[in-house]
């Protein structure tokens, strides 16, 4: 019985296989359609966007057909200059390819489609064009600056417009690449619509790197809107430090990757100041900060103007830890703070040189408000992570959230 052309290709790459493992360096006949080189369809296939014209508007579709009915499509791959692949369909009959996702802006595409004519030997044609540069661009920076920092400190992303809708944001999203050691589950959080939080369930592991780069240049957003290059940022997660400050019992444990290394007297916040419990993250260190009461509101008998040495702040309205040597009688025994966690110079020094921005500083036991967890500094490992991960667009819905624009005192308390 005579097998059919295509029948016979069947067959031919059966053998290919084979006797690929014998060593054959082709089907085993040279009249095979599939040994040969890929002729020129380009006869045979007609594109919607020309080679070599003026740029294309990135929102129109991308489209490849057949003509004649001379050969069918088996193939097509579409990369951009960044090497991104663009997503498409093929129809069963093989007559028809088109994106099914936009393209990106000010980009040039390589399209590469493989055919296979009636006789089963197989065709390619290349083609490449240019899109027009996207007319509004959505930037992104991210945050903190690149540097060494403790394993609570979370990633962020500015971004330069507002974002509302929920399958733009689905979009940045997945164009904000985090790399962490493996086996790290995390989620952004949409703080508003201008600032994205990233942290892991769990906090960092110690003593490895995390870096975020954006994948989204040229990537369409919503209308009228495209994604503009980044800096990627990357971070260098040291030691897992974790300080303890128990209000009640006027004392701060320290420990360093699980072990106690310090424990320190203290004092914190006396009633109608008392601090914030809950967990908070290193900010920054100064050597010298004057405090003033009346920076924060604060006169009458209650008004301080104090020179302070060794300041760790751990909230953007003021919160210190910090030497408070005018105190010292009360540190292990009582509150007498404005807020802040005070304690001998000698300790504090030790603290100041101990810490780093990113280590977590949780206080239990006050009876002061919770920790907010956005606008006034890092309270993120404060909400629990079924409620973090609501706040993506891409895990289980979004939520607009709690709005981190109100606006925080900037001034020291004591």
């Amino acid at each position: 019985m005579k097998h059919s052309p295509r029948l016979w290709t069947v067959l031919g790459c059966s053998l290919l296989v084979a006797s690929l493992g014998a060593g054959a360096t082709a089907c085993g006949s040279g009249d095979n359609p599939l040994s040969a080189r890929p002729y020129d369809a380009g006869g045979q296939i007609a594109f919607n966007q020309a080679a070599g014209s003026r740029p294309v508007d990135p929102d129109k579709p991308l489209e490849v057909t057949t003509k004649g009915g001379e050969a069918r499509i088996t193939d097509v791959t579409v990369v951009d200059t960044h090497g991104r692949r663009l997503a498409g369909e093929l129809s069963a009959k093989g007559d028809r390819w088109h994106n099914t996702v936009s393209m990106a802006a000010g980009v040039r595409y390589t399209v590469t489609v493989s055919t296979e004519n009636a006789e089963g030997a197989p065709g390619q044609r290349t083609i490449t064009f240019d899109t027009t540069p996207a007319k509004g661009v959505l930037k992104v920076e991210f945050g903190p600056e690149e540097g060494k920092y403790g394993v609570g400190q979370p990633l962020t992303a500015e971004l330069s417009e507002p974002v509302k809708d929920k399958a733009a944001r689905g979009v940045i999203e997945r164009g904000l690449i985090v790399s962490a050691p493996a086996g790290v589950e995390g989620a952004w959080h949409w703080v508003d619509d201008k600032k994205l939080h990233y942290r892991p369930k769990e906090y960092w592991p110690a003593n490895t790197e995390v870096s975020v780069r954006s994948n989204l240049e040229g990537v369409r957003i919503q209308d009228q809107l495209y994604g503009a290059a980044a800096k990627p940022l990357k971070l260098e997660i040291g030691d897992r430090v974790e300080v303890t400050t128990d209000a009640a019992s006027h004392w701060m444990t320290f420990k360093r990757n699980g072990e106690v290394i310090n424990s320190i007297p203290i004092t914190t916040g006396k009633p109608g100041f008392s601090t914030r419990n809950g967990i908070k993250v290193v900010l920054g260190k100064q050597y010298f900060v004057r405090m003033r009461g009346d920076s924060v509101g604060i006169g009458g008998s209650e008004y301080y103007n104090l020179p302070v040495y060794y300041a760790t702040r751990v909230t953007w309205s003021g919160e210190y830890v910090h030497a408070a040597p005018w105190s010292i009688g009360s540190h292990g025994y009582a509150n007498v703070s404005h807020g802040c966690t005070g304690m001998s110079t000698g300790n504090a020094a030790w603290f100041y040189e101990n810490i780093t921005e990113g280590d977590i500083v949780e206080v239990v036991n006050s009876i002061g408000d919770d920790m907010d967890i956005f606008g006034n500094g890092f309270g993120d490992w404060n909400m629990d992570w079924k409620d973090w991960r609501q706040g993506s667009a891409l895990l289980k819905g979004t939520q607009e959230g709690r709005s981190a624009v109100d606006q925080a005192r900037l001034r020291p308390t004591v």
